[in-house]
């Protein structure tokens, strides 16, 4: 009968300690990926329109810190310029220093050192620019444009500037990766820019990050759940051989 009893408390300890464990890893899990998150990505509001359809006016965005000089070709970034406002602004990089970008060629689109480039972000139908421009863009410096070519406010208008509309790397401060609200969609990389020299930006860490979260939170309900569903089977077979060992003892008294 002891031998019995010890297994079925056995099988309830290690259910027990299944369970706590799960939830153990779950919690370092979920809260490692939010810290990290924290430490990689800063919210910001969209303030315009001009990134339509890409991000709309008053979206949150998460965008992750980097260095200006980590930043490419198609890549959306959080920028703040004097010349341009004391705003951070979000806008599309389609030039790098040295780059000439011109709009539009023969078949309306932007060309990049001569180069035509797809642009898919824009709308369906909408041209690369509503006016024809050309310019240099200054070593150490970006290029940006928005994606709703009609109405943007960007380097197109401070063409007259002394930096002909590029704003400095040391400018950004961020790239966005995703729309957090309320869309929840990725940015992806525009292929596009692949050909040119330096190519595109890699994808940042928000979808491991996002995927230790949900994994974390999986493995914490699965082990809140687990723990008592373990213990009650174990309860329930070390309470059917006491039952029968009654009944023999019974049967034996008569």
């Amino acid at each position: 009968m002891s031998g019995t009893g010890r297994t079925g408390d056995g099988r309830g300890r290690l259910g027990s300690r299944l369970s706590g464990l799960a939830v153990a890893v779950g919690c370092v899990l979920f809260l490692g990926g939010f810290a990290w998150g924290a430490v990689v990505y800063r919210p910001y509001t969209v303030p315009t329109a001009s990134m339509t359809p890409t991000v709309e006016a008053g979206d949150r965005v998460l965008a992750q810190r980097v260095d200006g000089d980590d930043v490419r070709r198609g890549d959306v970034v959080v920028f703040t310029d004097p010349t341009w406002g004391a705003t951070p602004m979000v806008k599309r990089v389609v030039g790098v220093g040295g780059d000439k970008i011109a709009c539009c060629g023969k078949d309306g689109r932007l060309t990049v050192n001569g180069i035509p480039v797809e642009e898919p972000y824009l709308r369906s139908g909408d041209p690369a620019s509503g006016n024809d421009f050309t310019a240099e863009v200054p070593r150490g410096s970006l290029f940006l444009l928005g994606d709703d070519r009609r109405s943007s406010l960007d380097s197109r208008v401070h063409l007259e500037d002394a930096a002909h509309g590029s704003v400095p790397r040391s400018a950004v401060t961020a790239r966005v990766d995703a729309v957090a609200w309320p869309l929840g969609s990725m940015i992806g990389r525009p292929s596009s820019f692949a050909a040119l020299p330096g190519g595109i930006s890699t994808e940042g860490p928000l979808k491991l990050q996002l995927g230790a979260m949900v994994a974390g939170v999986v493995l914490i309900l699965g082990g809140a759940v687990y723990g008592p569903l373990a213990a009650r089977s174990a309860r329930s077979r070390g309470s059917g051989p006491k039952r029968n060992q009654r009944r023999t003892a019974a049967t034996d008294a008569r």
